[in-house]
């Protein structure tokens, strides 16, 4: 079913596959779907910058919006080179993929493009992914947080990235994805923890970075909504607990700057500081005003300190990004 959707003045042109999403005979209290109603594009506004609709009970603390995006699309950018031109790392099968908090979509219009013959399906909060996509690429609406409308053993790959700040549970969402998982089929989470770190203590005593960490760390806390996932080891534990065998776990350092010897991380850390740099506000204006309510003249100068250390090639900060895939067991 194809259907036309108005958002902040433009028109965009989003393929629903209401069988395969469950929508005809679901309410949004019952289920993790909803059809395009009007109030899916009532998007609250926050200081010049827009969020998710509230029909969703998920407080995800970024915006939806244009200058989001180009973050959310160079993130991708930076995957792709980190991880040698590869979408995934699990030894996957292609025939019906899942992409949990699509975005963009930008992960999933790759896949289907690169594997024209597999039927993939993205889900996010927001309708905010392009018109024109690949004949085999879908987009529903879905709050992953509560119950999966999809039916039981629906993909052979489920796909998650960066999902941490929106995750009350995860053993709830790691259960149900292994619920909607194939029998030998494999599910992938890709999660960072927002805290930044150095080596060598070049980001020690930084004001700007210090701020940074409290900001998720508390912020965090009073959501009830982890920044911490790899410290916390959430999603080993959670594959664990949902049933998944051969669980790997593959870790890496983000670096934020150019700053690294590596080649490789070089160029990812420069796309990973742009990405940064392109909308500080976004990732932290409604944690330090909503959340926190910290003093609001005191934003400005959080933001200038923690630019001007990005900036700094002799500040040596990264963070943490961990891998975990495991298979679900074959009947």
């Amino acid at each position: 079913m194809a259907t036309l959707i108005q958002s902040s003045g433009v028109c965009k042109f989003s393929v629903l596959l209401y069988n395969r999403c469950g929508l005809q005979h679901l309410h949004h209290s019952q289920s993790s779907t909803a059809s395009l109603s009007d109030s899916i594009l009532e998007y609250r506004a926050l200081q010049g910058r827009t969020y998710h609709s509230t029909r969703h009970a998920t407080e995800y603390f970024t915006p939806n919006d244009d200058q989001q995006q180009e973050s959310v699309d160079l993130t991708h950018h930076y995957f792709t080179i980190l991880l040698d031109d590869k979408l995934f790392i699990a030894p996957i099968g292609d025939d019906n993929v899942l992409d949990v908090g699509t975005g963009t979509g930008i992960w999933a219009i790759d896949f289907a493009d690169t594997y024209p013959a597999s039927a993939v399906t993205g889900t996010d909060l927001s309708p905010i992914q392009p018109g024109w996509v690949p004949p085999n690429l879908s987009f529903c609406i879905d709050d992953a947080t509560l119950p999966w409308t999809f039916n039981e053993s629906s993909f052979d790959f489920i796909h998650m990235r960066y999902l941490f700040g929106g995750i009350k549970d995860w053993d709830f969402l790691y259960a149900q994805a292994y619920r909607c998982c194939t029998p030998g089929g494999w599910v992938q989470s890709c999660e960072l923890d927002a805290a930044m770190f150095s080596d060598d203590g070049t980001a020690d005593g930084n004001f700007g970075i210090e701020t940074w960490n409290k900001l998720f760390d508390l912020a965090g806390k009073k959501l009830g909504n982890a920044f911490t996932v790899i410290a916390d080891d959430l999603q080993r534990k959670g594959f664990e607990k949902a049933g998944f065998e051969d669980i790997k776990i593959v870790d890496y350092k983000l670096p934020m700057g150019g700053w690294a010897l590596d080649r490789k991380l070089k160029e990812v850390g420069h796309i990973a500081l742009t990405a940064l740099l392109n909308d500080i506000q976004g990732y932290t204006l409604m944690l330090w005003h909503d959340v926190l309510n910290w003093p609001e003249d005191e934003y400005q100068v959080f933001l200038m300190g923690l630019r001007k250390a990005m900036k700094d090639r002799s500040i040596h900060a990264y963070m943490n990004i961990r891998f975990v895939y495991g298979r679900k067991p074959s009947a």
